[in-house]
């Protein structure tokens, strides 16, 4: 359905709402505002918004606002719940910039109320008021914007009326217990507490998550490494005592080959077709190149799941090495410590395993080449519509769809198949990946694009196999980071963003009591384009450095500010191999001289 902006519908729902002006009743001696952190003075403290950020100009007081941007199916709200009275009459307030600003409340158990502006090119006040039902004691409030007509700002807001006694802080949680426990997480349980809101989860004293239910999944852990985790109850008066302290102990792992450089430079060959680049020969790679992606294996039909591996034909390559030159090379490389990887997919190969069929015969046909050549391991590089998530797939840690499930099923058999020293190596488009902070498949009210953040079910359900996410930050348009800001292609800061939001964790689509955790920094490399030939998004050699720089020494930043060091950080991935020579090694020669 297309989205418009409703100028008739507007028109007529002005008549009705009674908070087009401002109301003169004077708030009572009892009264309190009960909104809390109004004025945005504490940055987003006590709001959820799905695409909204503080800024410090324009602000109508004090010295911080509201500034979210409404994007395609997103409207950009900002909302908070408080307590309220039951049958109580309250006053809701704002000042808003922009064009079609809403404030309003829902759940009020009477009739829900909004006010709005059709354009509000200064600060203008917003005023509505409502009455609770005889059973409300929640109420929610929010702001928010008009599909696709820009930023807009709040500031000021206030609901005054009767104030609520907050009461105690619920009791400390008992029956903490800890569940599955992999390399790099811990599944954490414990009994539910009266008059709790929420829990707070704390690991090694520090508070890394906050949940609604009574189980967290706590990710971004070390291999082979003891954690004490604690929980706290939560309601409006404050927080409980922490629990009693339970402690797990990672696993060893197996995702990282141990003979993988500390940092690596991977690189696509390529292997089955020419283009402007040329083709070069596998033994004519320069040896910085630690990781070689051979593109492409292609699949036979999109959903058959039978992958063949065809190499570049003398009369499209006339210098293509024979099938027993190609196969020495890569005994070659092995024996100088690089890794070989059939990669599969790319932006022709569309691959949908729709079938366990289709999954029996991706993993028999897959290992057909690899056995065939020898190779270390796989590549997945689905692009297009390869994968995406049926209406009802809403939860990553639990997928539905069939071409998802079945993909981790097969990788899952690979890996099982050839051991702890099987490569496994993901290169998806921030569309699948990093798009998924704001959106995720179809969406709460269906009509989103079904393949925003698809790959997130495989990274997650493949982490403690998988040796390298190299997310490819190219031939991207804008995505919104963990600051709430959309980053464009071009500089240094959309990797740094990018990258960022990979080993920090995000919130899929906005729920906070749905994070992706974080990744290892030795899973991840930063995928750029080795030329402006190789794709768009191409930045010079300063900007990859300063990308590094940020990222492993907080050095050198921009205007991002990215929420860690890791000096870990796997390292850098291009297309391709073949730009980079045709670009005389620009890349590779950025890469050597920072790294060595």
């Amino acid at each position: 359905m297309d989205r418009f902006r409703p100028l008739a519908l507007l028109t007529a729902a002005a008549l009705t709402l009674p908070g087009i002006t401002a109301l003169s009743s004077a708030a009572r001696a009892a009264d309190a505002d009960l909104a809390r952190n109004g004025g945005f003075e504490a940055g987003l403290d006590g709001w959820t918004c799905t695409a909204g950020t503080t800024v410090n100009t324009p602000v109508r007081s004090g010295s911080s606002a509201l500034q979210a941007t409404p994007a395609g199916s997103d409207n950009a709200r900002c909302a908070q719940t408080v307590t309220v009275k039951p049958d109580s009459q309250y006053t809701l307030s704002g000042y808003v910039r922009g064009s079609y600003v809403y404030l309003g409340a829902s759940g009020t158990g009477t009739t829900d109320v909004s006010a709005w502006t059709q354009s509000a090119p200064g600060w203008q006040q917003l005023t509505t008021t409502f009455r609770t039902g005889p059973s409300t004691t929640r109420v929610t409030l929010y702001t928010h914007g008009w599909y696709g007509t820009g930023a807009y700002n709040a500031d000021d807001i206030s609901l005054v009326g009767p104030g609520v006694d907050a009461g105690q802080p619920p009791a400390a949680p008992t029956g903490l217990k800890t569940g599955a426990v992999t390399s790099s997480s811990v599944v954490l349980s414990w009994s539910a507490v009266p008059g709790a809101t929420g829990y707070a989860v704390y690991r090694d004293g520090a508070k890394v998550q906050t949940v609604t239910g009574t189980s967290a999944t706590i990710g971004g852990l070390s291999p082979s490494t003891a954690y004490g985790f604690q929980v706290a109850a939560v309601n409006e008066a404050g927080e409980s005592a922490k629990s009693a302290t339970v402690t797990a102990t990672t696993t060893a792992g197996t995702g990282s080959p141990v003979d993988l450089p500390a940092h690596a430079l991977v690189g696509y060959l390529h292997a089955s077709f020419a283009n402007g680049s040329g083709y070069t020969r596998l033994a004519d790679v320069p040896d910085s190149w630690d990781v070689i992606d051979l593109a492409f294996g292609e699949p036979t039909s999109v959903t058959s799941g039978d992958i063949r591996f065809d190499r570049c034909p003398a009369t499209e390559c006339p210098n293509v090495e024979s099938d027993a030159e190609f196969k020495a090379a890569i005994k070659a490389k092995q024996a100088a410590g690089k890794k070989v990887l059939i990669s599969i997919g790319g932006q022709n190969g569309q691959v949908q395993l729709t079938t366990t069929a289709a999954r029996d015969t991706f993993v028999t046909s897959v290992s057909r080449i690899i056995d065939e050549y020898g190779l270390d391991g796989l590549d997945i590089d689905f692009e297009g519509h390869s994968l995406s998530l049926n209406a009802d797939d809403t939860d990553f840690k639990n997928p539905k769809t069939p071409v998802i499930v079945n993909l981790i099923s097969a990788v899952k058999t690979l890996k099982a198949r050839y051991g702890d020293d099987f490569v496994l190596t993901m290169a998806p488009e921030t569309f699948f990946v990093q798009l998924g902070y704001q959106y995720y498949g179809t969406g709460q009210w269906g009509g989103q694009d079904p393949r925003a953040g698809a790959y997130l079910p495989v990274i997650h359900a493949l982490r403690d196999d998988l040796t390298l996410l190299h997310v490819q930050d190219y031939n991207s348009g804008p995505i919104m980071g963990l600051d709430n800001q959309y980053h464009s292609m071009g500089g240094a800061d959309f990797h740094i963003a990018m990258t960022d939001m990979l080993l920090t964790g995000f919130p899929v689509a906005g729920n906070a009591g749905n994070v992706f955790p974080p990744l290892r920094p030795d899973q991840v490399a930063i995928g750029m384009p080795a030329s402006t030939n190789a794709g768009n998004g191409h930045v010079p050699p300063a900007e990859v450095t300063k990308t590094l720089d940020c990222l492993t020494k907080r050095t050198n930043c921009g205007s991002y500010a990215n929420h860690g060091t890791w000096p870990a950080l796997r390292g850098l991935m291009t297309w391709s191999i073949n730009w980079d020579r045709y670009s005389n090694w620009e890349f590779q020669r950025t890469f050597d001289g920072y790294f060595g």
